[in-house]
């Protein structure tokens, strides 16, 4: 595990089962033949050593009249099995009253697909295990639940034209990508913005960022580059990638326009 918050969560979880185990007079290898899995399965879940899925925890909760008990641990387990600084970005995406994201390289990850996120973690380089990607992709999808906060957060996209055209997991991805998009720019707390491939002046030549405004008044940045993932706290920092995302959004074509363009973007993708 890559940080002691997961570790604690597992080894907590581990601690109930067993504890739930040996109330009942079974041995490890008796629950794992009763939950149709292994016994060294088991030993590795009560040692923390390994996140048991959600069918491992009702089956345990099941069979050792746990009363929903264990069951209840899924959703914190959920969130444990996510990577740490995923964790600590849908933490402070969900304190936000105000985000800005600016994406250059592909679609940002709050408007991403499950398929199209799958594609760009498949093609990462050293390559990711199946477990892996299911894991990231999962995680990805989770902090969407950001449109679904109430009160609702002002959220703000923009998008470079080559991101709509790239056909990341081929054209089929692509055009669900792309609907999904004309989708979630519908929603009346969300604005999606495109700055044209022609587009002669632009502020944000340094690469994809995000601003983040909080509820206690701070005002956050975030960076991603090739091996890092940095969060800005520091104000004037802040401050000068708020100015340039400012400035690149009254570069790009207006709302309106940006969805009409996306349309068309659309109808090239057969």
């Amino acid at each position: 595990m890559e940080d002691e918050e997961a570790e604690a969560v597992l080894r907590a979880v581990g601690r109930q089962i067993k504890a739930w185990r040996e109330a009942a007079r079974m041995t490890q290898p008796e629950l794992g033949a009763a939950i149709g899995y292994s016994g060294d399965m088991v030993a590795s879940v009560e040692r923390g050593r390994r996140i048991p899925k959600p069918d491992f925890m009702d089956k345990s909760d099941e069979v050792l009249g746990a009363g929903g008990k264990l069951s209840a641990m899924k959703e914190d387990l959920e969130r444990a099995q996510y990577p740490k600084k995923v964790r600590d970005l849908a933490k402070l995406e969900s304190e936000a009253i105000e985000l800005g994201a600016y994406a250059a390289l592909h679609m940002h990850g709050l408007l991403q697909t499950p398929e199209y996120a799958r594609a760009l973690y498949a093609m990462r380089r050293p390559s990711y295990t199946e477990e892996e990607v299911d894991r990231l992709v999962s995680a990805r999808m989770a902090r969407k639940s950001i449109f679904d906060l109430v009160p609702r957060a002002q959220i703000t996209f923009v998008q470079e034209e080559a991101t709509l055209r790239r056909p990341i997991g081929g054209k089929a991805v692509l055009r669900e990508q792309l609907e999904h998009l004309l989708e979630v720019g519908g929603l009346r707390h969300v604005t999606i913005q495109v700055v044209p491939t022609d587009c002669d002046d632009h502020a944000a030549m340094m690469g994809s960022f995000r601003v983040l405004k909080l509820r206690d008044g701070k005002t956050l940045g975030h960076t991603e580059g090739q091996l890092y993932s940095r969060v800005i706290s520091d104000p004037k920092e802040a401050q000068i990638l708020e100015m340039r995302y400012g400035m690149i959004r009254s570069q790009a074509l207006r709302p309106r326009e940006s969805l009409a363009f996306i349309k068309e973007v659309l109808k090239c993708v057969t």
